[in-house]
């Protein structure tokens, strides 16, 4: 198999060859298992305590509120400071939210805090101000440690693996939760998160020379804001998952079909999660092997409403395995849109803004996950489960229409160079 524009080969392993990268990828893998984990974990934990539909939502808008107003900081620290360090700090803190959620649960088991969600909500907001400083400074690392010409396949196979946790993160969370019970899958999270921040330590990485700093640090949150929106290409393209995301997902209520209409557990539960994570993975490894993708754009533009599609079907589906295999369909489609735009950032972005236009992305595609867990939970409320759905893939394929017809520039790109 070869690149087109000089019959060279094309290694589909070439940024595995690292050994630095090897350990990083591995360590996202378990802290990405592990943040899995709990998030199934604790989505059952709340709607067994509530039975309520919006409380799901809540838990998604507790952790994205505190994300969308640092997460800036966190991408001009990623910018400022040692990257590495900054990310072995935020894996020891998550590690801290992760064992107050054991100790609370294992308290509340037998007590008057049964049926209690507030303290949760509450740990899950300090989660979600953790997390605004080590997505970007997780990205920014993982670019530092390989040469431009392996950005591509970096971001592949870091996606790749990244959708692995995905997979096996909520299988384990739903299994562990039904036979062994909340306090041991809460601390199967945090021995998850230790061992990827042991992992950590292990990457010899030499920090890039850090620019001298020009004006305050709002001048530099500006700059980085200013130049995601002077790029067509990259804002059309991280609007497009923006908007995609916070409208086509079922995820956050994924325990209601799941009780309510699938007619099953936890483990079933775990399953349902993990579906979209396994579609995504076999893309990602059927892309690796693949050379640079052509008419890059309008393959982006069809993935984006191919997922408005299948979530469409799995709202009208009562087949457990029709809405499995809905679900993967939906995670390999979206996989796509992913690499598309991970590879794009990495590409147009100068090293020393890596960390500021990345924290950008994440308010736009990090934050309008939570957001649209919100959305989800409140939709299902308001317009009944399966209307709630219906209405948000339909509301995707719109948005794909629409920025088709404003974002000409994406529609027409071939090659990510």
């Amino acid at each position: 198999m070869t690149d087109d524009p000089g019959g060279l080969p094309h290694d589909p392993y070439a940024a595995l060859r690292s050994p630095d990268y090897r350990r990083f990828i591995t360590s996202m893998g378990l802290i990405t298992l592990g943040l899995q984990m709990q998030g199934v974990v604790v989505a059952w934990q709340v709607y067994d305590r509530t039975g309520d539909p919006l409380a799901l939502g809540l838990v998604g808008l507790s952790e994205a509120v505190p994300f969308l107003g640092v997460a800036l900081f966190g991408g001009h620290a990623a910018d400022r400071l040692n990257r590495l360090r900054l990310c072995l700090a935020s894996i020891l803190s998550l590690a801290v939210c992760s064992a107050l959620l054991c100790l609370f649960t294992w308290q509340s088991l037998m007590g008057p805090l049964s049926k209690s969600v507030l303290p949760i909500y509450g740990i899950i907001f300090l989660t979600g101000l953790v997390r605004a400083f080590y997505r970007p400074a997780n990205l920014a690392l993982g670019t530092d440690l390989l040469p431009r010409e392996r950005y591509a396949n970096g971001s592949t196979w870091r996606i790749s693996v990244f959708h692995a946790g995905m997979v096996l993160g909520p299988a384990l969370g739903g299994l562990v939760y039904a036979w062994r019970g909340q306090v041991a899958a809460h601390a199967c999270v945090l021995t998850l998160l230790l061992a990827g921040g042991i992992g950590m330590l292990l990457i010899h990485y030499v920090p890039k020379p850090v620019r001298p700093s020009e004006g305050s640090i709002f001048a530099s949150l500006g700059e980085g804001l200013r130049f995601v929106f002077s790029q067509q290409l990259l804002l059309g393209a991280i609007s497009l998952d923006l908007f995609a995301v916070l409208f086509g997902g079922a995820v956050a209520v994924l325990p209601v079909f799941a009780k309510e209409i699938l007619q099953t557990g936890p483990q079933g539960l775990g399953a349902l999660r993990a579906a979209p994570a396994i579609g995504s993975v076999l893309m990602g490894l059927t892309m690796a092997h693949l050379p640079p993708m052509r008419r890059a754009g309008r393959t982006l533009l069809l993935c984006v409403a191919a997922f408005g599609v299948t979530m469409i079907a799995f709202a009208f589906s009562h087949s457990f395995s029709l809405s499995l295999l809905l679900l993967v369909a939906s995670g390999a489609v979206d996989n796509v849109s992913v690499v598309l735009r991970s590879t794009l950032l990495q590409m147009v972005t100068p090293a020393h803004m890596l960390g500021r236009v990345s924290s950008v992305n994440q308010v736009f595609i990090g934050s309008s996950n939570e957001i649209g867990a919100f959305e989800s939970g409140l939709a299902a409320r308001l317009m009944g489960l399966v209307p709630s759905v219906v209405f948000g893939g339909c509301m995707t394929l719109l948005v794909v229409a629409t920025t088709a017809w404003r974002v000409p520039e994406l529609r027409k790109m071939d090659r990510i160079e």
